[in-house]
């Protein structure tokens, strides 16, 4: 149970970073995994905790279907993904946090099986290894290589933009951390990315504030 603690607090510390929103065009026959994807960004939205569960275990539900119909889909594991990540995120750690952890990790590594390249899948597992301790196997040195190839790969990516400015933050590389929270918020305005854009705003503040800090302590 330690070990499902410390995971569960990167996913609530992580905050809406660690589960992007899926920037993946609707594939022909994908009405469900678009339809699990959807209630993943509502209950994100959502500002109570009866509605965020609602919208979650909705989105479990019809995750589930997804992947029942087209077991073969990257996008319908990716999407039940989502919702078993916010799902965890909502309670914490619970009788059940083991399974769920489990689960939500199976559906993310299965993504990438069926997609190695699957850009939403390569964000949210850079995220995580960036995140993690080497003891629950993070690797911030890989999960930066992922990061970068997701900015690479999808300019308008606003949460690998995210995920790596605070990379940078916690490394005292604080400029460089606000130009990538600047460039995430600009990009989440621009694509009304409306649950981005607290995470953004507050992250470009921390990093403009511990830069002037660093600033005074060198003069």
């Amino acid at each position: 149970m330690k070990v499902v603690r410390q995971v569960l607090a990167v996913l609530i510390a992580g905050g809406a970073s660690l589960l992007p929103v899926p920037i993946m065009a609707q594939a022909p026959g994908g009405t469900l995994q678009k339809q699990a994807i959807d209630e993943c960004h509502q209950g994100r939205l959502a500002t109570d905790r009866a509605s965020r569960l609602a919208h979650f275990e909705q989105g479990q539900r019809l995750g589930e279907q997804a992947v029942a119909a087209d077991e073969g889909s990257a996008d319908a594991h990716f999407a039940l993904f989502c919702n078993l990540g916010e799902l965890l995120r909502v309670d914490g750690e619970t009788l059940t946090s083991l399974f769920g952890l489990r689960r939500m990790m199976k559906e993310l590594d299965r993504t990438l099986e069926i997609v190695p390249t699957h850009l939403e899948a390569l964000s949210a597992k850079g995220t995580l290894l960036v995140k993690l301790p080497s003891l629950l196997g993070g690797d911030v040195k890989e999960g930066e290589r992922l990061l970068q190839q997701v900015i690479h790969q999808a300019p308008k990516a606003v949460n690998a933009r995210l995920a790596l400015a605070r990379v940078r933050c916690e490394r005292g590389q604080h400029d460089e951390a606000a130009a990538l929270a600047n460039a995430a918020l600009v990009i989440a305005q621009e694509q009304k990315q409306m649950d981005f854009i607290p995470e953004a705003q507050a992250l470009l503040q921390q990093a403009k504030t511990s830069a002037a800090k660093s600033k005074e302590h060198r003069s």
